[in-house]
């Protein structure tokens, strides 16, 4: 995996997050094949998923270089522990904890929502501030935000749509987390044809909007 440096820098590249959910992790090694094939290349296991950590630490021996493996919902120290000890090249939160950013010896994405929120994780040293949950404000709240808080990078997560991906970026985001409305079924032994065209669309807008 990357060194920390180049982390964020490989996930603001992808320009989209998936965030792999679903009960049982099973199926997530096909998923992230079919995700990195059509040019989604940072991928997000999250650790509600059972066999989660498993999972993680495969993704990172199966995936190639340019691909980059994180953990989400991360919310204990124990939690941290285990997927930076799988291999996680980044960890993900719903919410900001000054505890359990401390000790982590990878990029951190905290939580937020509030201005508060948002800068009190970038004050203690996330690269990325993970705006959750996104869908309930919208673009216009991250632009509005981008006003007296311009330093801080932000990834918005939660219920965006992939034909709302170039929106969010045009808006200031450096990457999107797309989660059930990228992976449909697939995780849950749906199509993966369907989600191949799905991520296809979503790699498209994000160049679309960096164009």
């Amino acid at each position: 995996m990357p060194d920390n440096d180049d982390v964020t820098a490989a996930v603001t590249r992808s320009g989209v997050v998936a965030v792999l959910r679903a009960p049982t992790a099973d199926a997530f090694a096909a998923v992230a094949d079919v995700l990195v094939e059509a040019g989604v290349t940072a991928i997000e296991v999250t650790l509600t998923s059972r066999g989660a950590v498993e999972a993680l630490a495969g993704l990172c021996r199966r995936l190639p270089p340019h691909a980059v493996v994180g953990a989400g919902t991360v919310l204990t120290a124990d939690q941290a522990k285990a997927a930076v000890d799988a291999g996680a090249a980044f960890l993900v939160s719903p919410v900001y904890d000054p505890d359990l950013i401390a000790g982590v010896r990878v990029p951190f994405y905290p939580g937020g929502l509030t201005p508060t929120e948002i800068f009190a994780a970038h004050r203690a040293g996330a690269p990325l501030v993970k705006l959750f949950p996104a869908a309930t404000v919208g673009p216009r709240y991250l632009k509005d935000l981008h006003g007296p808080l311009p330093e801080v990078r932000i990834m918005p997560t939660g219920g965006i749509a992939v034909d709302d991906v170039a929106a969010w970026l045009t808006a200031g985001a450096v990457a999107v987390g797309l989660g059930g409305p990228l992976l449909g079924d697939a995780a849950t032994g749906g199509s993966l044809p369907a989600l191949a065209d799905r991520a296809r669309r979503a790699a498209d807008a994000v160049a679309f909007a960096r164009s």
